[in-house]
């Protein structure tokens, strides 16, 4: 049983927005997801997919996208991205109620891999769309949901983390960040995160080592559409 992780599938099954816009990687991207992802993912092995899920507007325009996500072997556990409209943020157990045995969604919540505990939250970094204010809130925000999923693991036991976001852990020039800080707190192993498109956005944060944790970016397309193994 290993761990992977991989982000941003931008599936649109229903919505069809297709992604070459973006690259010449993107053409015929969810082939290549499909591909890849039953190359390399077992029926005993767990998946997070780190937000980024469909360009579905609503539910009912999302559910294609999340019928072909729970369609691949493994178990998935998904993480909120910016693009999920689908997600009402303050009914994730409606999700996990609707989806239960098929598709895990965290969120305030935590999962368990092994002796890791999988905890997360969307994340949010500065890209100069933001007040000062509305940035403070959002971060704010975030870093609550985040410490619920951290607290819950701890009082079940858990003092192995590994930490999911969507959005990386920093802003652009930051050396550290609510998000660093927290992972530091709670002794996380691992920072997993995505939303990171195209070769000029993958430093946009930490990459490798950093303070004795290792940061990684799981774009889809900066992996190529191949899941990252995350754990053995």
């Amino acid at each position: 049983m290993s761990l992977y992780a991989i982000g941003d599938l931008h599936l649109s099954f229903t919505a069809n927005k297709p992604m070459d816009v973006f690259g010449r990687e993107w053409k015929d991207h969810v082939r290549k997801i499909e591909k890849n992802w039953r190359g390399r993912i077992g029926a005993e092995d767990t998946v997070v997919i780190t937000g980024d899920h469909s360009w579905g507007r609503n539910l009912e325009e999302a559910l294609a996208d999340l019928d072909f996500i729970q369609s691949l072997p493994g178990r998935k556990i998904l993480l909120r991205g910016n693009h999920d409209m689908f997600w009402d943020a303050k009914k994730t157990y409606r999700l996990n109620e609707m989806f239960q045995g098929r598709l895990s969604f965290l969120q305030n919540n935590y999962y368990a891999c092994g002796a890791y505990a999988l905890v997360g939250t969307k994340g949010y970094c500065y890209e100069g769309k933001d007040s000062p204010e509305h940035f403070e809130k959002l971060v704010k925000r975030e870093l609550e949901r985040l410490r619920i999923s951290f607290e819950l693991a701890a009082a079940d036991g858990y003092s192995q983390f590994i930490m999911f976001l969507h959005y990386p852990p920093t802003s652009i020039g930051e050396m550290e960040s609510g998000f660093t800080e927290m992972a530091k707190e709670y002794g996380a192993e691992q920072v997993v995160y995505s939303h990171c498109h195209g070769e000029a956005r993958y430093q946009d944060s930490f990459l490798g080592e950093v303070d004795g944790i290792e940061y990684k970016l799981v774009s889809s397309d900066y992996l190529r559409f191949r899941p990252e193994k995350i754990l053995r």
